[in-house]
């Protein structure tokens, strides 16, 4: 039994009907049967009604791929609102050249071949200038004879379900990135991207509020005109500008449909327009502790309000926004207290090594050199201790504070840890001088009260001084040369600027004005001696003195030689000042002659420019002369560094002095570099060990072997052996049980005027 108005294939019919009939009902696979032309157009018309109302796309073309049949669906897809303009024609009048010369050739395909194509997913550009994606069924429509007629072809619309895949797809490799740690702009303009793929016709921007939370900068806008992005970078939030300036500020969307006439676009309405936007949605980027972090905007050149889907996007976006912005600046803050110090905020010694040998390689580049300067507070523990650890955390963000007012430019200031600091600053070859005199700045401004529990509290700092190349090639070596003038800063009294000069090589470096400061302390008189006895340490006799240059300054009080010596030697003003100070110790050792008190021998430290000094043995003579002193009661001492750097000059030198009848000691010995076998020829009478054995003394095995060595050698040459800075009765055993009779230091006396001395030599009577 057949439907009425239809029979299967091989039936004959008669009846009059249109082409469009004859198709519906080929795909219906009937012929006509019956003469009823009203019958068939009934059947007709409930097919047609059927596959108007089918969300399918079914249309039907011949052999040259020209439309004969369409439903409603595809008439939609084409963008037509009848057949009549459908009809006859190709898929080339209604894609592009590309996707209609797809759809051909996979139809001619098909009648060539008589195969069907099944199941196939097409995309192309729809009516709305938007990706689509359908789910394609192609076959062939045969003749009696089997030859291909035509092409019917079946298609559902999966643009949505494509378009969600993407969507989901593409948020899952926004995450996959954020958790790479992916650049933040990196990872925002593929978000935005992701988000203008899914829309027609709309623009997208993420814009980041700084820190301060005051403007907005841009994050990514991959198709904003970058003129547009130039305008609005670096714009102020508030309550009327604009969309994102406004809902930055209140911390809600703002969506505003018509831009010409929104009093919140009033100040920016001409350069919107002058690039055709109309509508501009922008939401805030909120933090998960409640706080703008920017805002996600989207511009359309209609006026009109943001879709349901637009602002599910909406939401999608300002989400994962988030999170990016979050994790990239939780990283940022990591990675900053990974190199930073949380208290002062400054680089710590994590990140010392790198800034310094980014900065050395710099300077290989440009031929500059890197000075390095080490501070260490020299009262902090006092501070910490005395008023506690608030305190101490005061002083040393204070301190941190000073130090990065004074840097210039490029220079780098770094905390290493503890109480101490580091400056990094590229100079000029042959320039390094006017960081140095910057640095005497810095020293006095440290030096100025900090207020800490109402008080005022003054600290200074010692600090050291080293340069590349010169005191070495690495950040390392650089960073060990500045500590060591540091230190050598501290052992001279603290407050005090030390230059490394190469290895055992540390010169004091004074502010300029200092040279004439001290010209004038040596013509006004402003210098004085102490004297620090000699002992036997047996008898407890004292046989001699050491002069002592010390400076009282007008303004700063007591100054140490070792802050003004190094001076006198650089300028050559240790002349005037030597020969100064071994005349007044010749005079002054003849009066308590004079007075009666026993007779010591008085010993001078002659540095290696008098020593050097052509005039030098006249200027002996004068003193001897003038203050009437036997020349068997003086005595000059002169450092291993003086004796090596010229040595037949030396000894020529020496010769002249023995003939004068004056002694000659060895002043610090084991410090310097003299060859033993040099020593054996000068004509010494006396060999004074260095500061620097006598305190490791009697505890350290290696200092006990030296120190054995240098008095076996002094035996042996029949020279005295005097030991420095004893200070404790351990060391002073220790030296007599290894035969040294004579020594010097605070075990015996501290060094002291005139007055004193005399009246221990009075004792001594």
């Amino acid at each position: 039994m057949h439907k009425p108005g239809f029979l299967s294939d091989g039936d004959t019919g008669s009846a009059e009907l249109s082409e469009e009939s004859r198709i519906l009902l080929s795909l219906a696979g009937a012929r006509i049967v019956t003469e009823s032309t009203e019958l068939l157009t009934a059947e007709v018309d409930f097919l047609r009604s059927v596959l108007e109302k089918l969300p399918a796309q079914i249309f039907v073309k011949d052999t040259q791929s020209r439309f004969l049949f369409a439903n409603g669906a595809t008439l939609a897809r084409l963008g037509a609102s009848s057949f009549d303009e459908v009809r006859g024609k190709t898929d080339f009048a209604f894609y592009g050249p590309h996707d209609a010369q797809g759809f051909y050739d996979l139809e001619q395909e098909i009648v060539r071949t008589g195969e069907a194509a099944m199941n196939r997913e097409e995309k192309f550009v729809g009516q709305d200038g938007l990706p689509s994606w359908h789910l394609s069924s192609k076959l062939p429509v045969t003749g009696p004879g089997g030859e291909v007629t035509g092409i019917v072809g079946f298609s559902l619309d999966i643009t949505e379900r494509k378009r969600q895949e993407m969507l989901r797809r593409g948020q899952s490799d926004l995450l996959e990135m954020i958790a790479r740690s992916e650049p933040l702009p990196v990872v925002l303009e593929v978000l935005v991207l992701l988000i203008e793929a899914q829309l027609s016709g709309i623009f997208g921007s993420i814009l980041l509020l700084d820190e301060a939370g005051r403007h907005l900068y841009k994050g990514a806008a991959p198709n904003l005109p970058d003129a547009y992005n130039d305008r609005i970078e670096g714009v102020a939030i508030g309550n009327m500008v604009g969309s994102c300036g406004t809902a930055a500020w209140s911390g809600k969307p703002v969506f505003v449909s018509d831009i010409m006439n929104d009093p919140r676009w009033a100040n920016y309405r001409g350069l919107a327009a002058a690039f055709g936007f109309r509508s501009c949605w922008s939401t805030p980027i909120i933090a998960q502790q409640n706080h703008v972090l920017g805002t996600f905007v989207l511009y359309s050149f209609e006026v009109r309000e943001p879709s349901a889907d637009e602002l599910s996007l909406i939401s999608i976006a300002t989400h994962i926004a988030g999170i990016a912005i979050e994790r990239k600046r939780a990283e940022e803050r990591i990675r900053y207290l990974a190199h930073h110090d949380s208290l002062t905020g400054l680089p710590n010694r994590a990140a010392f090594l790198d800034l310094m040998a980014e900065t050395l390689n710099q300077a290989r580049h440009t031929g500059q050199n890197v000075s390095v300067a080490y501070f260490d507070i020299d009262n902090f523990k006092q501070v910490n201790d005395g008023f506690g650890h608030h305190a101490g955390d005061l002083l040393l963000q204070e301190f941190a504070a000073r130090l990065m007012a004074f840097k210039h430019g490029n220079d780098h200031v770094v905390r290493l840890g503890g109480d101490e600091f580091v400056m990094l600053c590229l100079t000029k070859p042959g320039e390094e001088s006017a960081f140095i005199s910057r640095l005497h700045q810095l020293r006095k401004d440290i030096a100025r009260p900090v207020q800490i529990g109402g008080q005022d509290v003054i600290t200074t700092a010692s600090i050291g001084v080293a340069t590349y190349p010169n005191d070495g090639e690495t950040p390392e070596a650089v960073l060990a040369s500045a500590d060591a003038a540091m230190y050598r800063s501290k052992e001279m009294g603290r407050d005090t600027l030390c230059v490394f000069d190469g290895p055992g090589n540390i010169k004091i470096s004074l502010e300029i004005g200092r040279e004439e400061e001290l010209r004038r302390a040596i013509e006004n008189e402003e210098l004085f001696l102490e004297y620090q006895p000699r002992v036997n340490m047996i008898t407890g006799q004292i046989l001699g003195l050491e002069a002592l240059v010390r400076w009282r300054h007008p303004k700063s009080g007591i100054v140490p030689p070792l802050q003004f010596i190094p001076l006198a030697e650089e300028t050559g003003l240790i002349l005037p000042l030597g020969t100064w100070v071994m005349k007044t110790a010749a005079r002054q050792a003849k009066a308590w002659q004079d007075a009666g008190l026993p007779p010591v021998v008085m010993a001078v430290n002659v540095s290696a420019r008098q020593f050097c000094d052509p005039l030098f043995i006249n200027h002996v003579e004068e003193a001897l002369a003038e203050s009437g002193l036997a020349a068997e009661f003086l005595e000059l001492e002169l450092t291993e560094h003086t004796l090596m750097g010229d040595v037949t000059g030396a000894l020529n030198a020496m010769n002249a002095v023995k003939a004068l009848g004056v002694r000659l000691s060895v002043d610090d010995f084991g410090t310097g570099y003299a060859n033993l076998d040099v020593l054996r020829n000068f004509p010494m009478d006396l060999l004074k060990i260095d500061r620097s054995f006598i305190d490791a003394l009697p505890g350290d095995q290696a200092t006990k072997s030296m120190a054995g060595a240098v008095m076996s050698l002094a035996r042996d040459l029949n020279l005295t052996v005097v030991a420095e800075g004893v200070e404790t009765p351990e060391q002073r055993d220790y030296l007599r049980g290894q035969g040294c009779a004579e020594a010097q230091g605070y075990l015996y006396s501290a060094p002291i005027g005139a007055p004193d001395i005399a009246r221990l030599l009075g004792t001594a009577c």
